[in-house]
């Protein structure tokens, strides 16, 4: 998500070319953050849009003081997490079939392995609270420091640590569990 500082400020003082182009450069980032937080396809391009409304609204307030990946991140994360709890309805994203014509039967096994290991993943985030699968998909998924994470979330650096250990812990359990329903 590499936008220029001159993008970014003619975005803040409403250049629409602008902003279409840090749209362009951030809408895959915050749909994929978005979705691993809410789950659901349909509601992860819903707090998609909410973001860059907020962004469009609150840009003129970017100081540069973070960067800009950090500060989407936050907004992001927030209006995730805001959307999960007001909408605390457990859906599961069916996944796109592949179209086996012209595969070989390699390719259509590693195709349904995948599958199954984002099934999996699906799955166990969705016994995660909001705020825990906030925190694990920055730190697992997207990679951030602690302390990206702590900025991004707006939240203590020891409550990051906190909810990774606990998260870590249910997921252990979880994992267990699914393994025991498949024997």
């Amino acid at each position: 998500m590499d936008i220029a500082r001159d993008i970014l400020i003619r975005a803040s003082q409403g250049e629409a070319q602008a902003f279409e182009e840090v749209y362009k450069a951030a809408s895959g980032f915050v749909y994929n953050v978005a979705l691993r937080v809410v789950n659901n396809r349909e509601d992860a391009l819903e707090v998609a849009q909410e973001v860059f409304l907020i962004m469009h609204h609150k840009l003129k307030t970017f100081r540069f003081e973070s960067s800009f990946k950090t500060w989407t991140y936050r907004i992001t994360a927030n209006c995730a997490i805001n959307f999960a709890k007001k909408h605390s309805r457990a859906k599961t994203v069916p996944f796109e079939e592949a179209g086996v014509e012209g595969e070989t039967a390699s390719e259509v096994h590693a195709g349904m392995d995948q599958e199954y290991q984002n099934q999996l993943v699906e799955k166990l985030l969705e016994g995660l609270n909001p705020d825990q699968r906030a925190c694990v998909v920055l730190r697992e998924l997207q990679g951030l420091s602690y302390e990206e994470i702590a900025q991004a979330l707006n939240i203590n650096i020891n409550t990051v640590r906190s909810r990774l250990k606990r998260s870590r812990e249910k997921l252990l359990t979880l994992r267990k569990q699914i393994n025991y329903e498949q024997v």
